[in-house]
């Protein structure tokens, strides 16, 4: 199947690459079916969750544990029950990134990660109670901070310097 998208054109997915969000995304309700568009260069954390039904809606995407190595959270049972998720090792997490001008400024969402099952190809954009994570968790602050950060000095200058767009 094609699809057309704002940022990429038209690509070609398969039925299987199509995840769920039954809930759809806060503020996106009612678009359900999405696609994660890995990034061509692997020394950059980022990808996109492109919607399947709107070519102009893609969010950026990040592993949170690339730059928040101690993330930690309990997943509420009743997303385990939607998502139908049997063991820990059959999901990814991710966090939606907030790109201002000022790309120092780099935020990603930590209070609200996004679950994704692949085995049964659901996800849900899960909202935590009470985690002390919040929704503007400044990414490069965190890369400078920590040992990742020192270990991939060629991730942190793309980081830095915009190339990853």
């Amino acid at each position: 199947m094609i699809i057309k998208t704002k940022h990429f054109g038209e690509i070609e997915i398969g039925e299987e690459d199509i995840i769920n969000f039954y809930d759809g995304i806060p503020g996106f309700e009612g678009l359900e079916k999405y696609i994660i568009i890995e990034n061509p260069d692997k020394d950059v954390p980022f990808s996109w969750l492109q919607c399947v039904d709107n070519p102009d809606l893609a969010f950026v995407i990040i592993n949170p544990f690339i730059f928040k190595e101690n993330y930690e959270f309990s997943l509420p049972q009743n997303a385990i029950e939607k998502l139908q998720i049997e063991s820990h090792e059959d999901i990814s997490i991710y966090s939606i990134v907030t790109i201002p001008e000022d790309i120092s400024k780099m935020s990603a969402n930590l209070a609200a990660p996004i679950v994704i099952s692949y085995v049964n190809k659901k996800g849900k954009q899960i909202l935590l109670q009470d985690s002390g994570y919040n929704k503007k968790h400044l990414i490069l602050d965190e890369i400078r901070n920590s040992a990742v950060g020192n270990n991939s000095a060629k991730e942190q200058e793309k980081l830095t310097t915009g190339e990853v767009f």
